[in-house]
């Protein structure tokens, strides 16, 4: 039950009045990475740099947690510069103009041991759509500075098309140059939010 409640923490989320956390993704822990089929023959990976996300867990329900984050389309990164530049231009990302991608998780369910199935809706290049993950708990742990940690991953396949991304060239062969089905994988490493204790108010003196 208790990896059950870090995994929520970290792939779900929601706001209570009641008792809650508040966790930061640790993006030095952490990576949001794809890969995309070339020409059909070959994968070529790649990943977004700058990205932030705030986790909100009730300890009492933890089914009702809530993740938002929020990825720089701007950074992404597959290790070439001249395709970079077209993936941030007006045929693919049009960072200029879609600056974010946004995920809002919505649903958790339980498989399988550590394994779960994560539903969120994902907004990219102005167009919102639902998606589903495979995600599994990665453990928990205090670091060595004294604060809480815990990890999960997660993994899942969207089309590219259904958000508007749909540049493409035909080859000779019949296939396509870029691949339309784009693989997910993530790797979360959050971190517990120590809120400072608040200065009691001094009198004035008269």
């Amino acid at each position: 039950m208790r990896k059950l409640i870090w995994l929520v923490a970290l792939v779900l989320g929601a706001s209570w009045a009641g008792a809650t956390e508040v966790y930061d993704i640790d993006p030095v822990h952490s990576t949001i990475g794809f890969k995309v089929k070339h020409m059909g023959i070959s994968t070529v990976p790649g990943k977004f740099a700058k990205f932030k996300g705030v986790v909100t867990l009730d300890k009492h329900e933890p089914t009702a947690a809530r993740v938002e984050a929020a990825i720089e389309t701007a950074s992404i990164d597959t290790g070439m510069e001249a395709r970079d530049k077209h993936l941030k231009g007006s045929d693919f990302f049009d960072v200029d103009k879609y600056p974010e991608i946004r995920f809002v998780s919505t649903k958790v369910s339980r498989m399988k041991d550590d394994k779960f199935v994560m539903e969120g809706a994902l907004t990219m290049h102005g167009v919102t759509k639902p998606v589903t993950l495979d995600a599994v708990f990665g453990g928990e742990a205090k670091d060595p500075w004294g604060g809480m940690r815990a990890a999960c991953s997660a993994i899942g396949t969207i089309d590219r098309k259904d958000f508007g991304l749909t540049w493409n060239k035909v080859l000779e062969t019949g296939g396509l140059l870029v691949g339309e089905k784009v693989q997910i994988a993530i790797e979360v490493e959050g971190v517990l939010r120590v809120e400072k204790p608040k200065e009691p108010v001094k009198a004035q003196k008269s």
